[in-house]
């Protein structure tokens, strides 16, 4: 068996009136940023919070009435999870779901919240994969592979076919990678209406498999998933994605936590929308100029999940604000005597910037006796107004250190 555009037709009759047709959204900052006309696939608003229920929906809706009452078992990072506990919920079937020990509580409790049972296990997707196979095995539960499958690949490819419709001149398709069901499904659809298209899978540089897979000829396990694109973070790609792969996937980029960062940050503060890392890698890959582009294309890239624990969200936002120049750590010395620090404040106060935190230093620095050492984290409004808040400090008589790198634009 291969995939073929009917069978992805065939998948969109049977998820039509259950799932999300998800809005195309023109991204008009990264258009006007980058020159061209940018638009974002918003499966970070399906139903579960991810595009992986089409595929879940598709697989069980095909199995035998005896294969639905022993039960489906499935390994998942997160958004399979959801995807599999809401698609099997809809058919009454019984989901057993193995995610890593250290999944983000937020897709956790999301799943159990759907109906499903929750076994937490492994370090990985990839072993949590193990895991399940000993169930299925055990148990004789019906394996419900998050991309190794060609009805999951079906099932993600309507996403393709919705893109072309209300985007029919798109010229080039910037799609996340994790295990490659995505990207087959999307590619293989995309392709058979429209072969001139390119279509451009991105990786997390911390979890990325595909690239020396296809070098080899076969699929390579990678030793380590370190990234913050957790939906993404499969260190082997499927035996049945990775020919698909090989075969309708124009390029393959990486991307770094960083760069994912920024995406996530950009989704935010630009289109409002929440996404998690790996929803965010596309729009990484094209603000840190991963994708080659001509002036005459047009750009979707998908954002294929928003379950990002807020925990991590809050963190990811203030590390870019610091990147950008929005925070800044300010280090200087002053004289260890009542109202001093008090005449730094309204120093910080004149310049119109905001303070979030204040730290007095005495041994930890080495200040000089009679002095103490002072740690300022000020909210300004840019990095112009930033060395303008350093500026005013020195005139006043002061020695200021600025500390961190300042490297993006906001």
């Amino acid at each position: 068996m291969s995939l073929k555009l009917s069978d992805i037709q065939a998948a969109r009759k049977r998820l039509t009136g259950l799932i999300h047709e998800t809005p195309l959204l023109h991204d008009t900052a990264l258009s006007h940023e980058l020159g061209v006309p940018i638009y974002t696939k918003a499966e970070n608003l399906q139903k579960a919070g991810s595009f992986k229920v089409r595929g879940a929906y598709n697989k069980i809706s095909q199995l035998s009435p005896e294969e639905k009452a022993r039960g489906v078992v499935a390994p998942s990072a997160g958004n399979h999870a959801q995807g599999v506990a809401v698609a099997a919920k809809m058919h009454g079937v019984k989901a057993t779901i193995v995610m890593p020990t250290f999944a983000p509580l937020t897709k956790v409790m999301a799943t159990k919240g759907y109906g499903a049972e929750v076994v937490l296990e492994g370090h990985s997707f990839d072993d949590a994969a193990a895991i399940a196979q000993k169930l299925q095995e055990s148990k004789g539960y019906v394996p419900v592979h998050a991309f190794n499958d060609y009805l999951i690949m079906a099932g993600q490819g309507t996403i393709g076919l919705e893109i072309l419709e209300s985007l029919p001149d798109v010229s080039v398709l910037v799609v996340p990678i994790g295990g490659g069901g995505l990207i087959s499904g999307i590619a293989t659809a995309a392709k058979a209406l429209k072969p001139e298209v390119r279509v451009v899978g991105v990786q997390a540089a911390g979890c990325s498999a595909v690239k020396p897979s296809l070098e080899a000829g076969h699929p390579i396990t990678v030793p380590v998933a370190q990234t913050i694109a957790d939906g993404i973070a499969v260190k082997r790609p499927g035996d049945l994605t990775l020919p698909i792969i090989r075969e309708l996937v124009d390029e393959v980029v990486e991307v770094t936590d960083d760069e994912i960062a920024r995406g996530i940050v950009h989704c935010v503060q630009k289109s409002k929308l929440v996404v998690e890392g790996a929803g965010a890698a596309g729009v990484a890959a094209l603000l840190a100029g991963k994708v080659s582009l001509k002036p005459t294309d047009t750009v979707c890239t998908v954002l294929c999940g928003g379950n990002i624990d807020g925990n991590l969200l809050a963190r990811v936002i203030e590390q870019v604000l610091v990147r950008q120049g929005r925070y800044i750590l300010l280090k200087l010395a002053v004289v260890d005597r009542p109202g001093a620090l008090a005449a730094v404040i309204e120093k910080v106060a004149e310049a119109k910037a905001n303070i979030i935190d204040i730290f007095h230093r005495r041994a930890l620095w080495l200040a000089p006796l009679g002095k103490v050492g002072v740690e300022l984290v000020l909210e300004v409004r840019d990095e112009a107004h930033g060395l303008e808040v350093v500026e005013l400090l020195r005139k006043a008589g002061y020695s200021v250190e600025r500390e961190g790198p300042f490297a993006w634009p906001e």
